[in-house]
């Protein structure tokens, strides 16, 4: 999080009091990032009201402080595009739930955001402080390839950073799947074998990033169920997932499961991705 020197900090034209500009001062307040303010509107009509933001933003002690109002096709490319010209290695922006009748036949603009935004994207939700609140970080612990392994890294750093910043306390989830019979591997066809297993990664992740037992969270299921699930129990304030970022027809039948939990939760969500999914989108934005 202090690595964030410029966040990008996307304005809802219907809605005059932004819950993502709140979210940005606090970020903002603690890492000096600059902010730049973003209005899609096709009309631009909020000149104006950007330039007033500006002025409230500088008076309050936010010195560098940019904004414009921009379309391109679509709400998350207009997003994408201006994240890549500005350089901004945070996306805020406040998420409303879509119409299920809607999202059934469209794929949410929020859902096109989280998997082709080249780097993270806060999703706020809530209007509750971050202060003294439970930040949940979502791992898979099952993983152990290199581009896993750093991006488990990214999110416990990043939870580690968010709960200094709001005086809060890092819990860390860890979903395994159930037994199946017909898994090729014996040890994915108990339960007891499945659970020992991640429970053995889970002690090594543990003695990496100083996770004690009691704020770490290891259960069977799906993990659309058990991050939701456990963010209710443990009242989470944020929560903090990461994606393997997949587009086309690979992320419309298969999905991420930031996508299926993002409105579930009650509480904020930042969605971060593996180098190698920036890396990829990057060079897709600038195309």
């Amino acid at each position: 999080m202090q690595a964030v020197r410029s966040i990008l900090v996307v304005l809802d034209p219907a809605h005059a009091h932004s819950r993502a500009l709140t979210r940005a001062k606090l970020i903002a307040g603690v890492t000096g990032a600059r902010l730049h303010l973003l209005m899609c509107d096709k009309n631009r009509e909020h000149s104006a009201l950007l330039s007033l933001l500006q002025s409230q933003l500088r008076d309050d002690g936010y010195i560098n402080v940019t904004h414009e109002e921009a379309w391109q096709e679509s709400l998350h490319e207009t997003i994408i595009r201006v994240q890549q010209a500005e350089g901004c290695e945070l996306v805020i922006k406040e998420h409303r739930p879509d119409n299920p009748l809607k999202k059934a036949i469209l794929t949410p603009s929020d859902w096109k955001l989280l998997r082709q935004c080249p780097c993270a994207v806060l999703m706020v939700k809530s209007e509750r402080p971050w202060t003294g609140g439970v930040i949940l970080a979502a791992v898979d612990v099952g993983n152990q390839d290199e581009d896993h392994r750093r991006l488990h890294a990214s999110i416990i750093d990043h939870g580690y950073a968010i709960a200094s910043l709001a005086k809060g306390e890092l819990h860390v989830i860890c979903a395994h799947p159930s037994p199946m019979l017909s898994a090729s591997d014996p040890a994915f066809q108990l339960s007891e074998t499945i659970e020992q297993r991640y429970r053995d990664a889970c002690t090594a992740f543990q003695a990496e990033f100083d996770i004690s037992d009691d704020r770490l969270h290891i259960a069977e299921g799906p993990a659309d169920v058990l991050i939701p699930f456990t963010e209710d129990k443990y009242d989470a304030v944020v929560t903090i997932m990461g994606t393997v970022g997949r587009t086309g027809i690979t992320g419309a039948l298969i999905g991420n499961t930031a996508e299926v939990v993002l409105d579930a939760l009650k509480g904020d969500v930042l969605v971060l991705k593996s180098e190698e999914a920036t890396a990829h989108l990057a060079e897709l934005a600038r195309g």
